[in-house]
C-alpha cells in the first residue's frame, strides 16, 4: 500500500512539476508545501525521498519544549555568525583579508556547531557555485575524523537493535571505535554463528532532533536570501536547502543505506576488479548497519600498497574505471569517495565502503552527459549549452548566446592541451568561473558527481603526482562507445564518426587505439555486425559511406586499408559469421520493412 502511495504521489508530482517551475520564476518565495521541482530533478530515482519541509517544521516545533531548544539552537547559531562576520567585517575596516585565517575560522566554527554544519561545510566544499575557491579548500578538512562518542551508549544502541545481549551475537567486539565521523561511529566484531568479521556502524545518539532543529534554522535563512539567490545565482534557496536536508536525512536512515549497500554489492558481484562488502540486514536496523569487514590498505598510502605487491599504477586504473563504470554504466555512484572509504584489496581490487551518500542517474541523464561528450568532440558548443539546460545547469528558456563563446574557450584549451598537461581538475577550474559570471546553478547530484571524479583524482594524484585522469578515462569511454550494443549509445557512435555529414576516419582509428589502451577483452565483432545490418538497411547511412570512400573524387585506398589493419586483430571472422546466421531472420525482416517503407514513401 505504501509503494503504491508512492507511486501516485510521484506520478501526482510529475503531472504538477510544469506549473511549480513556473510558478518558481514568477515569485522570489516557492511554495513550501511543493518539492515537486525538487522531485523532477531527482528524475525516476530508486533512492526515495524522506525529505519534506513539512515535516521538519512540525518535527523542530513540536510541543513547547521543541520549541524552546530550537530557539537555543538558534541563539546559538547566530552567536557564531555574528562572530565570523564581526571577523570579516575587521577585515573590511583594515583593508587587510585574512583569507588563511577567517577560512579556518570558518572550519572550526562549523566543526563546533555540530554534525548538521560539519555536513553543510563538507557539502559547501564542493559547490563553486556558492562558496570561493580559497574556502573551499580549507572546508574540506572537515571530511577528518571527529570525536566519539562514549562507548556504554554505543553498546547499548546496538543492543536495543539487536533485541539481544551484544556478546550473544558477537564473540569478539573492539572495546572502542575503529573510526569515527560526523553522523556515527565503527566498530570491529566477530560474529559468533560463523566466526565472520564485521564492520558495525552505529548513529550517534539524539542526533536527529538537532537535525531538525538545523533544517528548520536553514530554510528560514533561505526564505530571507531568496530573492538575492534567484537574482544572483539564479537558483531558489529553499530549494538548496531541500536538496541537502534530503541527502543528509538519508545518510540518517540506515536502512535506506543498507538497500544502497545491496545494489551496489548486486551490479559488482562477482566483479574481478571491485569489491564491495556483504551486507548483513538481519542484523542492522534504524540505528545501526552491519557489513562485512574489508581488511584493505588506505587507498592514499602507496607504501603500504607496493608493499602488498600491488602494482599501483594498475591500482589507479581500477579506481578509475569503476568510478566511471559507477557513473555511465550503473547509473548509481558513490557520492563521497574520499581516502576513508575506498581500500585496496590484497588482491588488486578496489573496495568501497560508507554508502549513506550516494545518488543515482536516470537514463535520461546519462544520455545526455553522453550528447555532451559527443558535442565536445564535435565542438558544437551550441548543443553544449543546451545540454547545460537540459541537465538543470541553467533554467530552461535561458539565452545560451552569451554563454557559448565561454564554453567553446573552455573546450578548445581543452583540444589544444595534451592528455600530459590536462585533467578533469583543468577544465573544472575552469567552469568554475563561469558559475559566478552567468545563472548557472549545479543540480545536487551533478555537485556529487564533480566530487566524486575530484575526489578521485586527487587520491590518483596521491599515488602517483603525474596521473593524468583522461589518460585512463579516455580508452573506457572509447571502448565503450565502440562496443556496448545500447541503442543511445550506437546513435552516439554515429555523431561522434560523423561531422557535417563526413565520415571521420582518423576519428574513428583514435577510438580503436584509445580503447585497445583500456585493457581486457577488446571485441569489436558484435559492433562490426551491427554496423553490417545497419548499413543494409539505411540507404542514407550507404550514401554516406560511399560519399567517404569516394571523397575529393579519388578512392581512399590509405584510409580503408589502415582500417582494416586495425580491425583485424579486434573483429573474429567465425564469430562475425555465426552472428550473421543467428541475426539472420531478424535482419531479413528489417530489410523488408526498410524497402517497405521506402515504396510507401515513393
Amino acid at each position: 500500500a505504501r509503494e503504491r502511495a508512492q507511486a501516485h504521489r510521484v506520478a501526482a508530482a510529475r503531472r504538477s512539476s510544469s506549473r511549480v517551475v513556473a510558478r518558481a520564476t514568477r515569485q522570489a518565495q516557492p511554495d513550501a508545501r511543493d518539492v515537486a521541482e525538487l522531485a523532477l530533478q531527482n528524475g525516476a530515482c530508486a533512492i526515495k525521498p524522506k525529505y519534506s519541509p513539512e515535516v521538519v517544521r512540525e518535527r523542530a516545533t513540536r510541543g513547547p519544549g521543541e520549541v524552546a531548544k530550537t530557539a537555543a539552537r538558534c541563539a546559538k547559531i547566530v552567536f557564531n555568525a555574528a562572530r565570523f562576520a564581526a571577523g570579516l567585517a575587521l577585515d573590511e575596516v583594515s583593508q587587510n583579508e585574512r583569507v588563511v585565517s577567517r577560512s579556518e575560522q570558518l572550519r572550526v566554527q562549523l566543526a563546533e556547531l555540530g554534525p548538521s554544519f560539519v555536513k553543510a561545510g563538507q557539502v559547501l566544499a564542493n559547490r563553486p557555485d556558492i562558496v570561493r575557491s580559497d574556502y573551499m579548500e580549507e572546508l574540506c578538512k572537515l571530511q577528518d575524523d571527529v570525536p566519539a562518542f562514549d562507548n556504554a551508549q554505543a553498546f547499548k544502541i546496538m543492543e536495543d537493535e539487536l533485541g539481544r545481549p551484544i556478546d550473544e551475537v558477537f564473540s569478539t567486539i573492539s572495546p572502542s571505535p575503529i573510526a569515527a565521523a560526523s553522523l556515527g561511529q565503527v566498530y570491529r566484531a566477530t560474529l559468533r554463528s560463523t566466526g565472520e568479521e564485521v564492520a558495525i556502524k552505529v548513529q550517534r545518539p539524539g542526533i536527529e532532533p538537532i537535525i531538525y532543529r538545523d533544517l528548520l534554522l536553514f530554510r528560514t535563512l533561505a526564505w530571507f536570501i531568496n530573492g538575492y539567490s534567484i537574482k544572483q545565482l539564479g537558483c531558489n534557496a529553499q530549494l538548496i536547502v531541500d536538496e541537502f536536508g534530503e541527502k543528509l536525512l538519508e545518510e540518517l536512515d540506515y536502512v535506506q543505506e543498507g538497500r544502497n549497500l545491496q545494489d551496489f554489492y548486486d551490479n559488482f558481484k562477482n566483479d574481478p576488479i571491485v569489491k564491495i562488502p556483504k551486507y548483513y540486514k538481519e542484523l542492522s536496523g534504524s540505528k545501526i548497519l552491519t557489513m562485512e569487514w574489508i581488511d584493505g590498505i588506505r587507498c592514499t598510502d602507496p607504501t603500504g600498497i607496493v608493499a602488498a605487491g600491488i602494482d599501483v599504477e594498475e591500482f589507479i586504473k581500477v579506481g578509475v574505471v569503476s568510478g566511471l563504470r559507477q557513473l555511465l554504466e550503473f547509473g548509481l555512484f558513490h557520492g563521497d569517495p574520499h581516502p576513508g572509504n575506498i581500500f585496496a584489496m590484497r588482491d588488486g581490487r578496489i573496495a568501497y565502503v560508507d554508502f549513506g551518500n550516494v545518488a543515482q542517474l536516470t537514463q535520461t541523464n546519462k544520455e545526455v552527459l553522453v550528447d555532451a561528450v559527443v558535442h565536445a568532440v564535435n565542438e558544437d558548443y551550441d548543443g553544449m549549452a543546451g545540454d547545460f539546460i537540459r541537465l538543470g545547469f541553467l533554467a530552461p528558456g535561458t539565452d545560451v548566446r552569451p554563454i557559448v563563446p565561454a564554453l567553446e574557450n573552455i573546450w578548445q584549451d581543452a583540444r589544444t592541451a595534451s592528455l600530459a598537461n590536462f585533467n578533469f581538475r583543468t577544465v573544472t577550474s575552469s567552469f568554475n568561473k563561469l558559475v559566478f559570471q552567468y545563472p548557472i546553478r549545479i543540480p545536487e547530484r551533478f555537485s556529487l558527481v564533480i566530487r566524486s571524479l575530484l575526489t578521485q583524482e586527487g587520491i590518483c594524484m596521491t599515488l602517483n603526482p603525474d596521473f593524468k585522469f583522461l589518460e585512463v578515462a579516455y580508452p573506457y569511454v572509447a571502448k565503450r562507445l565502440l562496443t556496448d550494443r545500447d541503442v543511445s549509445l550506437r546513435e552516439r557512435l554515429m555523431q561522434v564518426l560523423f561531422k557535417q555529414n563526413k565520415f571521420q576516419w582518423r576519428r574513428l582509428e583514435n577510438l580503436i587505439g584509445l580503447a585497445r589502451e583500456s585493457g581486457g577483452d577488446f571485441d569489436l565483432t558484435e559492433t562490426a555486425a551491427d554496423g553490417a545490418g545497419l548499413l543494409l538497411t539505411d540507404s542514407k547511412l550507404r550514401q554516406q559511406l560511399i560519399l567517404a570512400a569516394t571523397e575529393d573524387d579519388r578512392l581512399q585506398v590509405d584510409e580503408i586499408s589502415r582500417l582494416l589493419i586495425l580491425l583485424q586483430k579486434e573483429v573474429k571472422l567465425e564469430k562475425l559469421i555465426n552472428n550473421a546466421v543467428s541475426d539472420g531472420p531478424n535482419l531479413a525482416r528489417k530489410l523488408a520493412l526498410s524497402w517497405s517503407s521506402k515504396v510507401l514513401s515513393d
